[in-house]
């Protein structure tokens, strides 16, 4: 089989090209300075609180706030940011706080538990 023939005419350059010296390239640096610090949104503390420590699902709500805040930081909103960071904050600290609780009561209980057999087996 033979190749289509060529026409002169299908050949169209996309752009002339000129030799008129080294191409310049022109650099632009965009510098924003803050005065405040960009707010935080606590996602690997909520994270952690989620999967490890969960009580009363604070680490779930804490979770949906460090997303929320993430989400308002990434659209401007940094006011926002900060309001739903906060609420992450307190409820991961309220989290942790009860899980600390939880953690001395079960230990508490366990030595309880232990000194009343001790008592048994020694009474018998």
């Amino acid at each position: 089989m033979e190749p289509p023939p060529y026409h002169e005419s299908e050949f169209v350059p996309m752009k002339e090209r000129r030799d008129e010296g080294p191409a310049v390239v022109q650099y632009t640096t965009v510098r924003i300075d803050r005065t405040e610090p960009m707010p935080r949104d606590h996602i690997i503390w909520s994270l952690c609180c989620l999967l490890y420590a969960n009580p009363l699902c604070l680490g779930l709500a804490a979770f949906c706030y460090s997303i929320k805040a993430r989400d308002r930081k990434v659209a401007g909103d940094l006011e926002g940011a900060r309001k739903h960071g906060s609420n992450a904050l307190c409820l991961n600290i309220l989290a942790l706080i009860l899980v600390v609780i939880m953690i001395i009561l079960f230990f508490v209980y366990l030595d309880n538990a232990l000194f009343y057999l001790h008592q048994m087996i020694l009474h018998l």
